[in-house]
């Protein structure tokens, strides 16, 4: 059985949120949910995960999980406000740990964060089988991009994070603490090995020149053949040193700061200090 698949963009941080429902059973999950932030003023908003919510209850669903391709540096999660508001269990990958540990340090958190993944439901280790309702579903450990990566593989659909974008606009950096091109590369091969015509959900599309309109849905075959950096005939030699010309080129996301505070918290915000406010820090001269 194949899933039924929605996505929500959000133009501010380019990211699609996704419903992945069980036709049968009614029951869903939630891909990559996106808490609105404005950096301006230090303001939170639901509007993206308030629509996410409007869809779920007009299609009489039940949440199940809330998914986290991994830690994501472009956006704060929406977890914790949906799974206040629907239920589900939050999971990420099972290497998530590595990535605390890296951050705990860059923001000097507190002594007792822990950095074993605990703040999530669910911690999946590659290979590891789940269900959406009646639909299984299996997650491939996908690193490169960051350690912490994973890829959710329900029926036909392929819900791959950051690793892959749209066939002309190619993958994700690997410049990130624990990133590496060699690793993701290789991660990229376990997803081509998908079989051709199972459909590849993106995290995020930039609106490349030459295109006139977003696009998040592609296929293995379609990555295999025009993939402008990994399609097949490309060798891992050519891809690593591509891929780290470009990162040379690359500025750090705008809410990289912000989001990785709240994102390795699985959404929760730092503890409020005697004020009664919560605060995101902004380390500087370090990175």
């Amino acid at each position: 059985m194949n899933p039924d698949v929605k996505g929500f963009f959000d133009p501010q941080t380019y990211t699609i949120t996704y419903v992945v429902a069980d036709p049968e059973s009614r029951r869903c999950a939630i891909v990559d949910p996106v808490w609105d932030y404005n950096p301006a003023n230090g303001r939170l908003a639901t509007k993206s995960a308030d629509q996410v919510i409007a869809y779920v209850q007009d299609q009489g669903l039940t949440v199940a999980w809330i998914l986290e391709t991994h830690a994501h540096a472009d956006h704060l999660t929406a977890a914790q406000y949906l799974k206040a508001q629907l239920g589900g269990q939050i999971a990420i990958g099972a290497a998530i740990g590595k990535v605390q540990a890296v951050f705990k340090q860059l923001f000097n958190a507190p002594a007792d964060f822990a950095t074993d993944g605990t703040q999530f439901d669910r911690l999946f280790q590659d290979g590891e089988t789940f269900s959406i309702g009646t639909l299984s579903a299996a997650v491939l450990a996908t690193p490169g991009h960051t350690p912490a990566c994973v890829t959710y593989v329900a029926g036909d659909a392929a819900f791959v994070g950051d690793t892959l974008f749209m066939p002309d606009y190619g993958t994700a950096r690997t410049d990130f603490p624990g990133g590496d091109a060699a690793t993701l590369y290789a991660s990229i091969q376990k997803i081509f090995s998908l079989p051709p015509q199972t459909r590849l959900f993106m995290c995020h599309d930039y609106l490349p020149p030459g295109r006139t309109e977003y696009r998040w849905e592609t296929t293995v075959a379609e990555e295999r053949a025009e993939n402008v950096h990994v399609r097949d005939g490309i060798s891992l030699e050519t891809f690593v040193n591509q891929r780290r010309e470009r990162d040379r080129t690359l500025a750090a996301p705008a809410l990289i700061l912000p989001s990785l505070q709240v994102n390795i918290r699985a959404g929760h915000l730092p503890a409020p200090e005697d004020n009664g406010l919560s605060y995101l820090k902004i380390p500087l001269n370090a990175i």
